[in-house]
């Protein structure tokens, strides 16, 4: 394209489409998302290829501007996108412009959506003890007069809380941005969306140690359920300081 003729998403999906060598369109962010498109969005599109081929629009390869951001890659690159990494929620609920592959890149997006057992487990046990250890930071920094800290800690906490209850889910964490977008089609489990976010709310705003301690005791038997006693059971006598009092 020349300078009077800039790249256009529809332009790169004509080219795209009428090229064999490419297996799948697929669009993320937030033209993905229902509802979250701005005048500010762009179109974020990978561009999908069969492994072993060549193309043309390999030359677009990090192509960017204010209408469209293009990630070429080839099917194998494509399958290792997000797995793992901070991809991975963008891929998981990302749409579908072309699929040559009779399903296959929907496949695809599904396995990314879905975190496997022993995966989601393992994760789950890392965020639970992370979310632990900012939370008792944060209510032994209020007990001692550090404000800032406390209320540190407590931001802290939140974002390993979140990577916690969607890992106990077996889904990738949403990215800030789409929180509510994502909790409000597809809530956790055993949990009331829009308490959950008043509370996040609060503990992220001021550092509430009270509303801290009502929430850990919600995440304690969550966790406890899930199989995960003994990370919390590791922290002994600690355990009181995060409970309700």
């Amino acid at each position: 394209m020349t300078a009077q003729q800039p790249l256009t998403y529809d332009a790169l999906v004509e080219r795209a489409t009428a090229d064999s060598s490419v297996v799948g369109l697929v669009l993320k962010g937030s033209r993905a998302h229902d509802g979250m498109i701005t005048r500010h969005s762009d179109h974020d599109l990978y561009v999908v290829v069969a492994d072993d081929a060549t193309t043309d629009l390999a030359r677009f390869a990090g192509h960017r501007t204010a209408e469209l951001d293009l990630v070429v890659v080839s099917l194998t690159e494509f399958r290792a996108a997000g797995m793992p990494g901070f991809e991975r929620y963008a891929l998981a609920r990302a749409r579908i412009v072309l699929d040559r592959l009779d399903g296959g890149i929907a496949r695809i997006l599904a396995d990314k959506a879905r975190l496997g057992a022993d995966e989601a487990f393992q994760d789950a046990r890392g965020r639970l003890d992370a979310y632990a250890n900012s939370l008792y930071r944060s209510v032994k920094n209020h007990r001692d007069g550090q404000a800032l800290a406390a209320r540190l800690d407590a931001a802290d906490s939140v974002r390993f809380l979140l990577e916690l209850l969607f890992a106990l889910d077996r889904r990738p964490r949403p990215y800030n941005k789409y929180l509510e977008w994502e909790l409000a089609r597809h809530p956790l489990p055993g949990w009331d969306t829009d308490v959950l976010l008043r509370a996040l709310d609060r503990i992220s705003a001021t550092g509430d140690v009270s509303e801290q301690r009502l929430l850990f005791a919600h995440v304690e038997a969550t966790a406890r359920k899930a199989g995960h006693g003994e990370v919390l059971d590791a922290w002994g006598e600690d355990l009181a300081l995060m409970r309700p009092q």
